[in-house]
């Protein structure tokens, strides 16, 4: 499994916005791409600024490809991110998952 850890940020008033265009765009995208395992998104508000991390599972490079594009490390962006986020981080980092603890905890995860 691999995971690929995104970070954004914006304005904190334009931060709830800025998720419900993620819903219609990015996490939207993830769940319609096979190979996608899951998204967790985070928020912290940073006085008046606001990071938000997506971190999305995938059962390999190649369904990360899928969404990603042949460049898997770099970041996709839809057209109106510009509209929201301060500056726009051109690298996601990816991890090869080496354990996964939840539902049957204490098992290793396969490696992709």
């Amino acid at each position: 499994m691999i995971t690929r850890i995104w970070r954004g940020i914006t304005m904190k008033e334009k931060a709830d916005d800025y998720l419900r265009h993620l819903r219609d765009t990015g996490l939207k995208h993830y769940s319609e791409t096979p190979g996608n395992r899951g998204v967790t998104v985070l928020r912290r508000d940073q006085g008046e600024h606001c990071e938000i991390v997506l971190i999305s599972h995938w059962e390999s490079m190649e369904a990360v490809r899928a969404f990603a594009g042949e460049n898997p490390e770099k970041s996709v962006y839809y057209p109106e991110d510009e509209h929201y986020l301060l500056q726009m981080e051109p690298l996601v980092r990816l991890y090869d998952v080496d354990e996964h603890y939840g539902t049957g905890i204490g098992q290793r995860s396969d490696k992709a």
